[in-house]
């Protein structure tokens, strides 16, 4: 959970007539433990403000975005927020961490509702545009569920009704028992350092190459073959080859993430054109394994006498970097 969230943006949304009627939220406030002792915070060796190297800490945390929700009628009121975890499965409860001086917080109390809408890399704009745009007259997208609206094309929703609420300084911490949960496949949008950021899946490189442009570097390859079990290349390792699977299934584990690749998949794109920083992940054949191998050499070679495949890849790498 980080405080280092995107701008807190509320906005107040006023649904059609009929729309998913049900009881108003109410107003209403829950008393909190006394408020201990301020201490000093030790910032090590960083210099400056010690609430700004706190912030700043904390925000090395990445986290999702979410937009939080209730409703007050036929008004919709909320904020987006990356203070947000789960807390338990068996009850299912998530907890929410709101600054006290925001709206939302003097909206939620014991038995409330709220609804979490974790938003998809492909509502980044929707994440700093939702105050605006209500303001402007423009109103979200929402379905209703349990009587709360949700952002509709959200990666995942959930509904909870306020159980607990507690004192958190300048926040206050409510948690919720959910009541409501669902989710769709897609990429998350992340918030990190004060930034937002996304995923990188694998590069898909050469493999968006047009085929008539990517058979003529396989061309200037060679066989190679491995036998189950045997490392085929190793993270760390310098190398400068990439190969195509041509036969049997192979292991790709890098920190955090594993997969299995079969034929037709292409591995060690990025070493080929950057090879001085090391293998990007551990390959290991699962099966007998057959593969084209493609040198830096051979590459260089192959742009030389085709032009239009060093074209196309700076193509792909430009709209990679547009897609980030």
């Amino acid at each position: 959970m980080s405080t280092d969230a995107p701008p807190p943006r509320e906005f107040d949304v006023t649904l059609p007539d009929g729309f998913g009627r049900g009881e108003p939220g109410g107003l209403g406030e829950s008393a909190f433990d006394d408020i201990p002792g301020h201490a000093p915070i030790d910032i090590g060796d960083l210099e400056g403000d010690p609430a700004i190297a706190f912030r700043r800490t904390l925000g090395m945390f990445a986290t999702g975005v979410t937009v939080l929700t209730t409703r007050a009628g036929d008004h919709v009121h909320g904020m987006t927020a990356n203070a947000f975890m789960s807390v338990s499965l068996r009850p299912p409860l998530v907890l929410i961490s709101l600054d006290r001086s925001t709206r939302l917080c003097g909206m939620l109390h014991e038995g409330s509702r709220f609804g979490v809408s974790v938003l998809a890399q492909t509502q980044l704009e929707l994440s700093g545009t939702y105050a605006r745009s209500a303001r402007d007259g423009v109103q979200p997208e929402f379905v209703v569920v349990s009587e709360t609206a949700l952002v509709q094309g959200a990666l995942a929703h959930l509904v909870a009704r306020v159980v607990r609420t507690y004192w958190g300084g300048d926040h206050s911490l409510f948690l919720g028992q959910v009541e409501y949960a669902r989710y769709a496949e897609g990429e998350p949008l992340l918030f990190h350092g004060g930034r937002y950021e996304r995923l990188l899946g694998d590069p898909e490189l050469f493999s968006r190459l047009p085929p008539e442009l990517l058979d003529q570097i396989l061309l200037r390859g060679h066989e190679v073959r491995y036998a189950a079990g045997d490392t085929i290349m190793e993270r760390g390792e310098m190398s400068d080859t990439m190969m195509l699977v041509k036969e049997g299934t192979v292991s790709v584990e890098r920190p955090g993430r594993a997969l299995q690749l079969g034929v037709g998949a292409l591995v060690g794109e990025i070493e080929v054109l950057n090879p001085g920083f090391g293998r990007t992940a551990t390959i290991t054949a699962e099966t007998d394994v057959t593969c084209v191998a493609v040198t830096r050499a051979a590459l260089l070679e192959g742009f030389a006498a085709d032009p239009a495949a060093a074209v196309a890849l700076l193509g792909i790498l430009a709209s990679r970097f547009r897609e980030r």
